[in-house]
């Protein structure tokens, strides 16, 4: 687990310790990491890569409208977990767990205690990150891949995973404190997005306000909305927190609604949106092109020039 301090990370391993002994459900997709396929599908100067597991159809083919998730019990509230997902305190509002259908070896999901809808990014994902260096803290707006929109929660994984994460530490230097936009890096990019280094100032909470305000954009209303965002959270090897925020306009491609030829199930959420495209179907793994990948992201992203006419100034 890269670059996370031992003292984090004690009661993690233990939690995954425990976890893994007690809940066979966890420990089988656990196991079945070893056998997951990956796949380079580079998009220009952006290190994309496709990653078949089908035990991720459940978030990725999950039912997110407005009924459904009113029928349906919310599996992040403690009462209604399984008896064998046990939890470790991050502090009076959040809980950390073990995610029981993993993307990755470290994956966790960080839940709100109380029963709150999937609003504004939350400052404890700052928090978290400058107690554990060497994981990524993201999150999924309601309408941009969360698959519990009712329940405010995020994730975490090793930064290493994402390949996001090295692209900005190489283009956004810790010379260069504060915003810059993704057109600023000069590089052929398939979506738009924000990076943030917040400097170790008294400019620092200025720079966060920025990142806490963005948002994406409804295409049929035209109007701002802060659902529609991914964000991630970390702090980079010269200590400095960063944080990246991708604006989106839409939950899912036109080819996840496609019946027969043309159809993919692909759902971006922030991990897809990173460059790990999830993919639970071994067709869809083993078909998609860098072509198709790149109106996938067009469609629920927004391009480079897009963005630039969209949100600068």
């Amino acid at each position: 687990m890269h670059r996370i301090s031992e003292k984090v990370h004690e009661p993690i391993q233990a939690l995954y310790v425990s976890q893994l002994l007690q809940w066979p459900l966890a420990r089988d997709n656990y196991h079945a990491l070893d056998d997951v396929l990956r796949r380079d599908i580079p998009l220009g100067d952006f290190p994309s890569a496709l990653q078949f597991n089908p035990a991720r159809r459940r978030s990725t083919a999950a039912v997110v409208d407005k009924k459904t998730i009113e029928k349906r019990p919310c599996f992040l509230c403690s009462a209604n977990r399984p008896e064998e997902q046990i939890e470790c305190h991050l502090n009076d509002d959040f809980s950390i767990l073990v995610n029981p259908y993993p993307i990755f070896p470290l994956h966790l999901t960080i839940s709100a205690t109380t029963h709150r809808p999937q609003d504004r990014w939350p400052l404890d994902m700052v928090i978290c990150a400058e107690k554990m260096p060497g994981v990524v803290f993201f999150f999924n707006g309601a309408r941009a891949g969360a698959s519990a929109p009712d329940h405010l929660h995020f994730q975490a994984t090793a930064d290493c995973e994402l390949p996001i994460i090295g692209l900005i530490e190489r283009h956004h230097p810790v010379s260069c404190p504060g915003l810059r936009y993704s057109t600023d890096f000069g590089l052929d990019l398939p979506f738009g997005f924000f990076s943030f280094v917040i400097p170790a100032d008294s400019s620092g909470q200025q720079v966060l306000a920025q990142a806490l305000n963005v948002c994406g954009f409804d295409p049929k209303t035209g109007r701002p909305d802060r659902d529609l965002l991914n964000v991630f959270v970390w702090l980079d090897p010269a200590g400095l927190l960063r944080i990246v925020a991708i604006p989106r306009k839409a939950h899912r491609p036109d080819c996840y609604f496609i019946e027969g030829d043309g159809h993919h199930t692909v759902s971006p959420g922030a991990v897809d949106m990173a460059g790990l495209v999830i993919l639970p179907d071994k067709e869809d793994f083993d078909s998609l092109t860098a072509d198709e990948l790149r109106v996938i992201y067009a469609q629920t992203a927004f391009t480079q020039d897009e963005f630039k006419h969209l949100y600068i100034k």
